[in-house]
């Protein structure tokens, strides 16, 4: 099958959409299918993989999974129809997404949606202050999401708990299919952390480690106020934080507030390569996201064997079972850091959590998930044939915006 992948982000950009797209591309094609990426230009990087084909794009310090990629390129137009494609598969909604729909339309082929992402939690980064404002503008993010969803053939979503979210918004009733990002498990499970460790002077730590974009959604705050209650108790605890964004100087600022500097470790960003053997050095991982909808890193935390503290949200619970493999709390700081503390005062739950995390890892390898993958976009083929498209049951009466 010869498929093209639209993304908005791709290499070198780290995120759990470029991870997703990059993991599903590498287990269709070792299934023998040639999988083509389109995503935004990136300035002084040289591709590693094949077949990667940039769009223009501005430079941009925007902190989402939305890049300021230019969806024009005639020399992109040109080489497209040359693919003989079977199909197209959207992994946003604008932009390069609506590049994908515009282009399954002109070449007549099936179309297929990942919603992989809580988009109406980004209105949150428009500067303005007014309750009503926001509530409008979440409101016109559903309907251009409504709008493009009904172009497509297929929606794929990654958990249970968005599937619901699309039942309850949308009232999408087929044409939707859960199929979690797949993980490549001995990446995560084939590496020894103790060099991190050893590296970083971290040999005595009780280290806690999470992962991911610094900023507002990701509710760092929660996670380092839990730190400073349970290192009152644990003070041989380390918090330790992969990923960066606009938010890092705000954020170390405000563990010099709480004066717990000193125990909490601002890595910035990694090369996805090297996040496994950090995650294997950790004793335990924290997470307070409430605004994902899959909890990738979640789910790479499972498979490098680590305990998890996370708050009870979508995406998250999907992949932490409570009590088997970790615990899930209230979103507040008092509740996240008992729990830390409570682990922690429990070694044999921690030994025990590790064991469980390593049976449950077995579920998400990305071969099982590249099949499954595969069944929907031939499901997609034969619903584009009969001419079916996504249909959204639900009345329209909530996207009207006159008086």
């Amino acid at each position: 099958m010869h498929i093209a992948f639209f993304t908005n982000t791709y290499y070198p950009w780290i995120s759990g959409v470029v991870r997703s797209v990059s993991l599903f591309r590498q287990a269709l094609t070792d299934l023998g299918n040639n999988v083509f990426v389109f995503a935004q230009h990136a300035e002084n990087y040289i591709d590693q993989e094949p077949f990667i084909f940039r769009y223009p794009a501005l430079t941009s310090s925007w902190p989402t999974d939305i890049s300021a990629v230019i969806p024009i390129s005639p020399s992109v137009d040109y080489l497209i129809p040359s693919l003989k494609l079977d199909l197209i598969h959207a992994h946003h909604p604008t932009l390069l997404g609506r590049t994908a729909a515009n282009k399954a339309a002109e070449l007549n082929l099936p179309l297929v949606f990942t919603f992989h992402s809580q988009y109406a939690e980004y209105s949150q980064y428009i500067p303005l202050n007014q309750e009503t404002i926001h509530d409008f503008i979440k409101l016109l993010i559903d309907k251009w999401l409504g709008d493009f969803m009904q172009k497509c053939n297929h929606i794929v979503v990654p958990t249970a708990s968005m599937l619901e979210r699309l039942h309850e918004e949308f009232d999408i009733r087929d044409k939707v299919s859960v199929i979690p990002t797949g993980i490549d498990l001995k990446r995560f499970q084939n590496v020894d952390g103790l060099p991190v460790r050893e590296s970083h002077g971290w040999q005595d730590d009780i280290v806690m480690i999470s992962v991911g974009r610094l900023s507002p959604e990701k509710n760092w705050k929660r996670l380092i106020e839990a730190s400073a209650r349970a290192w009152g108790v644990h003070p041989k605890l380390r918090l330790v934080l992969i990923g960066d964004g606009l938010d890092r100087e705000k954020l170390v600022k405000y563990t010099n507030k709480l004066g717990i500097s000193d125990r909490v470790t601002f890595i910035g960003s990694l090369p996805y390569e090297e996040i496994p053997a950090y995650l294997k050095a950790a004793d335990l991982f924290g997470f307070a996201s409430t605004a994902e909808t899959q909890g990738l890193v979640t789910m790479e935390a499972v498979a490098a064997g680590l305990p998890v503290v996370a708050v009870d949200a979508v995406g998250t619970r999907d992949n932490v079972i409570h009590n088997y493999t970790g615990i899930l709390t209230k979103n507040d700081s008092y509740s996240l850091g008992n729990a830390i503390t409570a682990l922690l005062n429990r070694p044999d739950t921690l030994a025990e959590f590790r064991k469980n995390a390593a049976l449950q890892a077995k579920e998400f390898d990305i071969a099982f998930q590249a099949q499954k993958l595969l069944a929907v976009y031939r499901q997609a083929i034969e619903d584009f044939k009969a001419g079916q498209t996504v249909v959204l049951h639900r009345s329209k009466k909530k996207f009207s915006f006159s008086s």
